[in-house]
């Protein structure tokens, strides 16, 4: 580790499990499970019809109707969470905060995908002839997620977004903790974002058979670990957390949930969209993210694996868990909340940190939920966290997560 040392000072979220931090929380908790049939198109032409999608979500609760018109969807969810985040920091109409030294970096995959795809076949039934709409590039591109936080608040610190599939959130939050530590901010807002449940999102996953088809029992069709798991079950939402400098969160008085001790990267350089099959470059990626915080492999106590409950990144993962940890996988936690919320794709890692930071500050282990048959090439003794939540102390969580083209991302959180 170098440079100055990064906290949490304060955590946001609208996903599947809940339209707030104590509410996401309380269901992870619980074990409970957010997917069901697809409520936002009709997806009956598709193999899977099931999704993990926001609940009850009410845009007037948030924006007025001006405002709402420049923001896709992943926006909106970028927005709410970063709100709750800054809110409970401290930040918001703090006039002690310097916004020049405050950022914003924000993860998104797909950005908005939902924006892209009605302006396109509206333009091309002849709903919108001779022209798009004039909010078109600003409610698709990513970085506008970055953009319109910065926007609202002032923020005039560093500013992008981050895209590497399924990685994205924890690209962003690694780049985030590097700019603070090399002293090119004090507090930037970070996570990710993603609202990709529609006809291209949903279709082009079943193009490549990677969604569950477990139609007929949406709740328990995401089960990481599972002999008879059949792909993800694809989530929407997003999260955030504000991530300070120690010293200058001291110094103001702010509430300090947790460290951020380090981020790894690397990459499998092996296929298009399957990982390593002995999980070389996720081992890599820990390796990586242990190194950066200084730690030994004896310091983790909790793991929030990738596990998105397909058939090949699962054992892929634990391979890499086990080569890395040797005996110390067999004291570990390890538990995957996609089981619960699905797969957010590029904003997956955002709210993933968050479970971290409920392990962290609440000695809570959230559970992997779903899993009736363990895979016969996972190690039974393993610590899975299967069914319910488990109280231990975590002194420290890592994060896993990975995306198509061989991204792999692995960030730790502590007690500080």
């Amino acid at each position: 580790m170098t440079g100055r040392r990064v906290v949490v000072t304060g955590i946001g979220t609208i996903n599947p499990l809940g339209h707030s931090i104590e509410e996401y929380f309380k269901n992870l908790e619980a074990g409970v499970s957010a997917a069901a049939e697809i409520t936002k198109f009709n997806a009956e032409k598709f193999r899977s019809r099931i999704a993990c999608e926001v609940k009850d979500y009410d845009w007037t609760k948030y924006f007025d109707r001006k405002e709402v018109r420049k923001y896709d969807l992943f926006a909106q969810y970028a927005m709410i969470s970063a709100n709750e985040a800054l809110t409970d920091a401290g930040i918001v109409d703090n006039d002690t905060i310097d916004l020049e030294r405050v950022g914003v970096v924000w993860g998104s995959g797909t950005g908005g995908t939902t924006t892209f795809y009605e302006e396109s076949k509206g333009y091309i039934e002849g709903n919108y002839t001779p022209r798009f709409s004039p909010f078109f590039v600003p409610r698709m591109v990513i970085d506008l997620a970055a953009g319109f936080i910065s926007l609202k608040y002032g923020f005039m610190g560093p500013n992008y977004s981050t895209v590497s599939a399924c990685a994205s959130s924890n690209h962003a939050m690694i780049d985030a903790l590097n700019l603070i530590r090399w002293g090119k901010a004090d507090i930037i807002v970070t996570g990710g974002s993603e609202a990709s449940i529609n006809d291209p999102g949903v279709g082009s996953f079943c193009g490549m058979q990677a969604l569950s088809t477990r139609n007929d029992d949406p709740q328990h069709a995401s089960r990481p670990f599972d002999a008879s798991r059949d792909g993800f079950v694809i989530g929407e939402g997003g999260g955030a957390l504000i991530f300070e400098e120690y010293e200058h969160a001291i110094k103001r008085g702010a509430k300090i949930y947790c460290e951020v001790a380090g981020g790894g990267m690397s990459a499998d350089a092996y296929h298009m969209t399957a990982p390593h099959p002995e999980g070389k470059g996720a081992m890599m990626s820990m390796r990586e993210a242990l190194k950066d915080a200084e730690m030994q492999i004896e310091d983790i106590d909790y793991i929030n694996a990738h596990g998105t409950s397909t058939p090949l990144g699962d054992i892929a993962e634990i391979k890499a868990i086990k080569s890395l940890f040797g005996d110390h996988a067999y004291k570990l936690n390890i538990s995957s909340t996609k089981s619960m919320a699905g797969h957010l794709l590029g904003g997956t890692a955002a709210i993933e940190a968050l479970a971290c930071v409920m392990a962290v500050t609440r000695d809570i282990v959230p559970p992997t939920i779903n899993v009736e048959t363990l895979d016969p090439e996972i190690d039974p003794q393993l610590n899975l966290t299967l069914g319910k939540a488990q109280k231990r102390e975590v002194r420290s969580a890592l994060s896993n997560t990975f995306g198509f083209g061989g991204h792999n991302s692995s960030i730790i959180f502590r007690k500080i």
